[in-house]
């Protein structure tokens, strides 16, 4: 069984979806042992997404050569069996986000790995989907490197 990264973000809309899918993209592309899913932390605060997922996480995709997984999937909202599951739990931007946590899963709330990646209120969406490239990039380098060091 794979070791399981979860991506958390508000909506499940738009960054966590970018990280997952670029995530499982060259995760699979370098044979990992690993595999990622996303979810999302206050849906209800998403009342201009519209569909499975953001416009700008698709142009972003596809300008990587990344392609989705049909049939495409609407938001899921975190619960505690996500975080079980979870060997890594990243949540995308930890000044949004931590409160949310300490709020909801209190108990998880120091376990989580927090980035800071700002949604559409601050920086373009290009600014983000970078930031999230460099990190993830970065993250899969290492774990291909652990991965040689056992092999």
């Amino acid at each position: 069984m794979p070791n399981r990264i979860l991506f958390l973000c508000t909506g499940n809309y738009y960054r966590s979806r970018f990280a997952e899918e670029f995530f499982n993209h060259h995760a699979a592309r370098h044979r990992l042992d690993w595999v990622a899913d996303s979810r999302g932390l206050a849906l209800e605060r998403g009342s201009f997404n519209i569909g499975p997922i953001s416009h700008y996480t698709l142009e972003a995709l596809k300008a990587r050569g990344i392609r989705l997984r049909e049939p495409l999937r609407m938001p899921k909202a975190l619960c505690d069996e996500d975080l079980k599951q979870a060997d890594r739990v990243i949540a995308l931007k930890e000044t949004e986000h931590r409160p949310l946590m300490r709020e909801q899963f209190a108990d998880w709330c120091d376990r989580v790995d927090y980035w800071e990646v700002h949604d559409l209120d601050g920086s373009t969406p290009a600014e983000a989907m970078g930031e999230i490239e460099r990190r993830l990039t970065l993250m899969i380098d290492s774990l291909i490197g652990e991965e040689d060091d056992s092999g």
